[in-house]
């Protein structure tokens, strides 16, 4: 009789990671012998849990995964890339992108790679960290000039009356012209090879599943949509949720080696580092 083994998957509450997990959740797959419990926290929370390796397998974002590269290996499936879009700087009023440094940013966190790209196009930033789903209200408001927008903000901030200063993944393409890395999964080493391939696997299985019986996926990441229609839903999972999250390929490694790269050239992290993947 095989033992089981529990773990613990831990991700945001946001439709297009609810969508990838929603398989594994759910029971959708067979997954002994492993029995998964699952964690729901905003991806700063779960960056600054990955410092310590809290979770077997977690969400993380890429600006992390040099300060926990020792303890966690990715997974080739499973990440989140945009495609000439991603992150969003909006404000109230139009602000030049040169006037960055002058004014007071809401930020989502400091290890998101959000912010990363952030400070590669203007390291110089004043900023005040608030939870990600507070930030246009942050600047609705006028607590804050600018805010640093993630998630299903993209596609909602116009609603609130405000304007999108820069599309950082616009950006990231006209520097680099490689889908923009913004997170993926990752799990812990010390679970030994042959289990990392295990729930490696599990996890693709997973997301095929969801991509082939969407309805019943979108339905499910629904729940975590923080009021979106069931169109713009499906229209942020198809954002974030696609051929790259299957396998981001040599193009996503590309891709996010080069954010390390430019990274470290700017000071930005404190060494080089080379992301390794589950094979």
């Amino acid at each position: 009789m095989t033992e089981t083994l529990s773990l613990t998957i831990a991700h945001s509450p946001d439709p297009d990671d609810a969508f990838m997990f929603y398989a594994l959740v759910q029971g959708k797959i067979e997954t002994a012998p492993f029995h998964f419990s699952h964690v729901l926290q905003d991806i700063e929370t779960l960056n600054r849990a990955a410092l310590s390796g809290t979770y077997e397998l977690t969400a993380l974002s890429f600006h992390v995964y040099p300060y926990v590269a020792d303890r966690y290996i990715l997974l080739t499936c499973g990440s989140s890339m945009g495609a000439r879009y991603g992150p969003i700087l909006v404000a109230r009023e139009n602000i030049s992108v040169t006037d960055l440094k002058k004014v007071r940013i809401a930020v989502p966190g400091t290890l998101t790679t959000a912010f990363l790209l952030l400070r590669l196009v203007e390291p110089e930033i004043r900023f005040v960290v608030v939870p990600f789903d507070r930030i246009l209200d942050e600047v609705r408001y006028g607590r804050a000039d600018v805010g640093l927008i993630i998630h299903e903000g993209q596609l909602t901030y116009s609603s609130l009356g405000l304007r999108k200063i820069l599309d950082l993944g616009q950006w990231w393409e006209d520097q680099t012209h490689l889908p923009l890395p913004l997170g993926g999964n990752a799990i812990r080493r010390d679970l030994g090879e042959s289990v990392i391939h295990h729930v490696s696997r599990l996890l693709r299985q997973s997301i095929e599943f969801a991509l082939t019986h969407r309805d019943d996926a979108l339905t499910y990441a629904l729940q975590f949509g923080r009021g979106l229609s069931r169109e713009l839903a499906d229209r942020f999972v198809g954002m974030y949720v696609n051929a790259l999250t299957l396998d981001c390929g040599a193009s996503g490694r590309k891709a996010i080696e080069t954010l390390f790269r430019m990274a470290y050239e700017r000071g930005l992290i404190p060494a080089p580092c080379s992301p390794q993947f589950v094979e």
